[in-house]
């Protein structure tokens, strides 16, 4: 398997990635595209022509983004809809009520550490939100995505990851004690096994995934951290000689993976700076590097079969 390289850098921005890139006549769909990196992932595809659909919980913020990208990108269709990745109904009623071939989905949408709490369905809320609304919406918008042709799903991961494996007997921290570091790892490992697998089953379909690393970046994402805490990492980051990526850095390598001719028919990877990640024992300076249980077969193919039978009794 060939790396895939590029001529970007950490400090490129989503804006100079699609450069000279038409989308013309694509639609897209960009989850959490009211803050942080999402805006800007939704500003660059609009800038490049596609029509783009902001999923989010806030409908307001989201319209406030909608007409931020109408006054920058002259020409841009930008739409707002309502979808609550930790309700099973919302993104049911989202996914039915799409109409279209659907070219980009862009899994964006995420919560980070948060304290413990959980779904109706008693599910943590972390590994709901960033993993099983995900998986739930890109198989209710499968046919949409064969339908485009070369359609391409960006499963927003983090080095997170490292923090943790899925841990199988114990997705819901029922058993043991709840520790937020570990469902986020937990929850951005799912991410990446979502890519490995969707690329697996539906390569037949002209559908390709990718998991991204966008970088160090402060947004709203860290809003659960204790000050301190955030203070302190902040402190340790700017000692370290690393330097934080802004948001329109940061969206660059969501924008890479679903728009760039280098991953045409490519997928099950985990990028960071507009490029493949190199897989390590651990992850290096907490940035950089993709732990190999997040890209194994195996693994992302139970998941896939343990996150359907999750689905499947949530319905019933």
């Amino acid at each position: 398997m060939n790396a895939i390289t590029s001529p970007f850098t950490a400090a490129t921005t989503a804006l100079e990635v699609i450069e000279g890139i038409d989308l013309s006549n694509r639609t897209a769909i960009v989850t959490g595209g009211a803050s942080g990196i999402g805006v800007e992932t939704a500003r660059a595809l609009a800038h490049a022509g596609s029509d783009v659909t902001i999923a989010v919980r806030d409908v307001g913020a989201g319209q406030r983004v909608a007409e931020d990208i109408g006054r920058t990108s002259k020409g841009a269709v930008v739409q707002v809809r309502a979808l609550d990745l930790a309700d099973l109904a919302s993104v049911d009623r989202f996914a039915d009520d799409w109409s279209g071939p659907l070219h980009i989905l862009v899994n964006n949408a995420g919560i980070m550490m948060t304290p413990e709490l959980r779904t109706t369905l008693g599910w943590e809320l972390q590994f709901a939100t960033n993993h099983l609304g995900h998986a739930a919406l890109a198989i209710g918008l499968h046919n949409a995505l064969a339908a485009a042709g070369g359609a391409r799903i960006v499963s927003v991961s983090s080095s997170g990851h490292g923090m943790s494996d899925i841990v199988y007997d114990d997705l819901f921290f029922q058993r043991r004690p709840y520790d937020a570091g570990h469902a986020y790892g937990q929850s951005k490992t799912a991410n990446v096994l979502l890519a490995v697998e969707a690329t697996r089953r539906w390569a037949e379909d002209g559908i390709t995934a990718n998991a991204v690393m966008p970088g160090g970046i402060w947004t709203n994402l860290q809003r659960y951290w204790d000050p301190e805490v955030l203070a302190a990492t902040k402190a340790q980051v700017a000692s370290a000689g690393l330097t934080a990526k802004t948001p329109e850095q940061g969206a660059a390598t969501s924008v890479f993976a679903a728009t760039s001719p280098l991953l045409r028919s490519i997928g099950g990877r985990y990028l960071e700076d507009c490029g493949d990640a190199e897989i390590v024992p651990e992850i290096i300076d907490g940035v950089y590097g993709v732990r190999p249980y997040a890209l194994d077969a195996a693994n992302a193919e139970r998941l896939w079969d343990v996150s359907l039978e999750l689905l499947r009794d949530a319905r019933r």
